[in-house]
């Protein structure tokens, strides 16, 4: 079962979840590697991902988090995508979760939220549409790998349930380090499996 696009979730005061589009790729890019640094998916990387995002065979979802023209200027953050003083909107955060066909666990595969909106619930916002996203595709569980030394992320995925169930070693190269893999289960496993 395909998720439906349109279910997005709710956001903090001032910020507005909505679907990654082919426009917002620029911003998502820039961001990528000021997050991410030399882990960073290429641009192109991007563009396929987004790719694999849309039509009859879609099989991922990626959503962004835009400040919104008002809360930009209260906000005093610089992020992104327009200027929110202008009464455009800002990306602050973005998210992509691959849920395959929904017969199996759901990976989440990237999500970043810039420095200025930290703390403001804007990943928790991204995380909880994506979770639900799985959820609606029928999958068992989400998966995700942080890096071992980022506590803060992993308080955040506790927090919503997910545990540590093991370590990929060398995972990350630049610096090189290990990714502790946490799973959620979204539902009991069906008799037999």
């Amino acid at each position: 079962m395909s998720p439906s696009p349109s279910a997005v979730g709710s956001a903090p005061p001032g910020v507005r979840l909505r679907t990654m589009t082919p426009a917002d790729l620029e911003v998502v890019s820039r961001l990528e590697s000021e997050l991410f640094g030399a882990e960073a998916w290429s641009p192109a990387t991007l563009a396929a991902e987004l790719d694999r995002a849309v039509g009859p065979g879609a099989d991922r979802r990626y959503l962004v988090a835009e400040l919104l023209a008002a809360a930009g200027a209260d906000a005093g953050t610089d992020c992104g995508a327009a200027d929110p003083a202008a009464g455009g909107s800002a990306i602050v955060g973005y998210a992509g979760l691959w849920y395959g066909d929904g017969r199996g666990d759901a990976d989440l595969l990237t999500i970043g939220t810039v420095p200025a909106a930290r703390r403001r619930g804007v990943a928790t916002a991204l995380l909880t549409a994506l979770l639900a996203t799985a959820a609606e595709a029928g999958c068992r569980a989400v998966l995700l790998e942080v890096r071992a030394s980022n506590e803060t992320a992993q308080r955040l995925y506790a927090a919503h349930g997910f545990v540590p169930v093991g370590r990929r070693r060398r995972y990350y190269l630049a610096p090189v380090e290990d990714a502790v893999v946490m799973r959620r289960r979204l539902r009991a496993p069906a008799a037999g499996s």
